[in-house]
């Protein structure tokens, strides 16, 4: 494998400035000595070659950029001092970028954990931050971070289910902060031999398929009727035990079983209820 080394490259204002003094001043000697010193203006020429050769040896590094430096194959080092630089005119300079990225999947459909298809995108923000694996590890390492990141969704969406009836358990939608955090760790697991570091991963996309968006919808509704109702009978069971304790402890009427059972209907009828009750005068006792 692989590892970045990271090296210093000369001043490249430096050696512009050099070599700009140098062209002309060999230019002039080649000029002034070709009748009289064929020999000297000869050395001229091979010097103003050698010199109009080495500024191909210059160089520009952006700020969070990176320049991997190569000798004929051989890996040199990375230069990563933004500015003018200068170094072997022979060594192959490729640039990578080391800046902030964003990448958002497409709209993936896959099958959650309960064998539902859902359609879920994620959105992946990393950089490069060894530069070396970066080029030499992979073939393309954009192209990599796209199609791990993608597999690493789809494996994700299988693990967990849209939704969790249970309360212990983890869903996709209910806990998208866990959720994200195990895409991020999963994403980086499969991308650190590439030199890439993920800095968040987040689900940016999340619903049912369409063929089955409606059926899951009428679900919901359902359970939202059923978790509604429950909370309704469980305030209605709380005030009628607190009426029937009050009216028993400040002795406003004494109340046998049949009462009390009546009284417990009619107010659970009453706060239970989907439409206003409508007021019954009963003129005569519960025996009649």
């Amino acid at each position: 494998m692989v590892r970045e080394k990271e090296v210093r490259a000369r001043s490249g204002i430096l050696m512009l400035m050099i070599m700009l003094i140098a062209i002309p001043a060999l230019l002039g000697l080649t000029l002034i000595s070709v009748k009289t010193f064929p020999l000297l203006a000869l050395i001229g020429l091979l010097l103003l070659a050698v010199d109009l050769v080495c500024l191909f040896g210059l160089f520009t590094v952006a700020p969070n950029e990176a320049r991997v430096l190569q000798l004929f194959g051989r890996y040199v080092g990375t230069v990563r001092e933004d500015g003018l630089k200068w170094a072997n005119p022979f060594y192959t300079k490729r640039k990578i970028s080391t800046r902030i990225r964003n990448f958002e999947s497409g709209k993936l459909k896959v099958n959650d954990n309960h064998g539902s298809p859902i359609e879920i995108g994620a959105v992946v923000v990393w950089r490069v931050v060894d530069t070396a694996e970066a080029c030499f590890e992979v073939d393309d390492y954009e192209h990599f971070v796209h199609v791990q990141s993608e597999s690493a969704l789809r494996n994700l969406a299988t693990q967990y289910p849209y939704d969790s009836h249970e309360e212990a358990g983890l869903s996709l939608r209910a806990n998208p902060i866990e959720v994200s955090e195990r895409l991020k760790t999963e994403i980086q697991d499969r991308l650190a031999k590439a030199g890439v570091e993920v800095m968040e991963a987040r689900i940016s996309h999340l619903a049912y398929a369409q063929e089955i968006a409606s059926a899951m919808l009428r679900r919901q509704q359902a359970s939202a009727v059923i978790a509604a109702r429950a909370k309704i009978v469980e305030g209605a069971v709380s005030m009628v035990e607190m009426a029937l304790t009050q009216l028993a402890a400040k002795h406003v009427v004494e109340l046998d079983n049949d009462r009390k059972a009546a009284m417990v209907s009619n107010l659970l009828v009453i706060l239970c209820g989907e439409s206003q009750a409508q007021p019954v005068v009963n003129t005569g006792t519960i025996y009649q």
